[in-house]
């Protein structure tokens, strides 16, 4: 059976009902650095078009526009979304897609974001390698070049694995996102990986062997951070998958996130770009299967701001 366009649209429910002026959320955080302090951090989720690349996973469409937002909107959603959180000095512009594409964020609106976080050291956005090549790789140089801090770009790798990664309809082969981190590495971007755990079409038992997998390319790939998300359900598509998909839970995530931190090597600027492992803990109490668990959480959030192994819960529940 095929997995496209299709599928995806034919099992969706109604998208969330958003204002084109307002992000459709905000958060501040902290984040350890390559150096390992936590820096405050301002995640602001842009309202916007929805992303042309209908993922079979993916629940990010349910906040996003079916036009373009009209002219100056981005610029406004930062400036009031930055308005309503404390002070930071990274940012983190979520779109629910491509920064880069015109269709989700004006070409024209690249000066007006830039003055928003020119107070920011970091700025941290999303893309799809598709748009890190011709024409939007420009536009990713020149929004680089107007920003005052360090740029740094986000991508799905989702998982290494050839035949999963096909099927996802990301449309994206692990080539492609080494030409993409390759692009990024030539112009001192900054480059951070988004994997998935247990992904659909994921053999169960596979599932830990390959998000580990995962964070080794992302490394070997030159990632300064890399944040592995449990693969949740609820967007439709993946309850019609039935047993093509296999929601992980916390011990599974523990795991990887443990590999990853004793896997940490040195970045592709020097040691002090040794890559950050991160466990995706948003909305993790979906993945609770025990007594155990809210610990098991609280052990994945010391692990995200220490980026070192902790002590393992002790639990006969797995």
């Amino acid at each position: 059976m095929e997995y496209g366009d299709r599928f995806v649209l034919q099992h969706r429910a109604p998208k969330n009902d958003l204002d084109p002026r307002h992000a459709y959320a905000s958060v501040w955080e902290e984040e350890p650095d390559e150096s390992g302090s936590l820096v405050p951090t301002a995640v602001v989720f842009l309202t916007n078009r929805e992303c042309p690349f209908r993922c079979v996973m993916c629940d990010l469409w349910k906040n996003t526009l079916d036009d373009v937002v009209p002219p100056g909107a981005i610029a406004h959603q930062i400036r009031i979304a930055l308005s309503e959180l404390p002070r930071a000095r990274h940012i983190k512009l979520y779109n629910a897609g491509s920064f880069f594409d015109p269709q989700q964020i004006p070409l024209e609106e690249d000066d007006a974001i830039a003055r928003e976080v020119a107070g920011f050291g970091r700025v941290i956005v999303e893309s799809h390698p598709a748009f890190l090549a011709g024409a939007y790789g420009e536009r990713c140089l020149r929004f680089k070049a107007v920003i005052p801090g360090r740029l740094e770009v986000a991508i799905g790798l989702e998982t290494a694995h050839p035949e999963v990664l096909a099927r996802l309809n990301k449309r994206m082969t692990t080539d492609t996102f080494r030409k993409a981190a390759d692009f990024l590495h030539r112009h001192d971007i900054a480059l951070r990986v988004f994997v998935l755990l247990s992904p659909p079409f994921m053999p169960a038992e596979q599932a830990v062997e390959w998000a580990c997998r995962s964070i080794d390319l992302a490394a070997d790939c030159g990632a300064t951070a890399c944040s592995v998300i449990p693969t949740r359900g609820g967007n439709g598509a993946m309850e019609a998958l039935g047993d093509a998909f296999t929601p992980p839970r916390l011990p599974a995530l523990e795991s990887v996130i443990e590999y990853g931190l004793r896997q940490r090597r040195a970045g592709p600027f020097g040691p002090a770009d040794s890559m950050r492992v991160f466990a995706d803990l948003w909305d993790a109490e979906r993945f609770f299967s025990c007594d155990c668990s809210p610990a098991r959480a609280k052990r994945l959030a010391a692990m995200n701001r220490d980026q070192r192994v902790q002590e393992p819960v002790a639990c006969t529940c797995t």
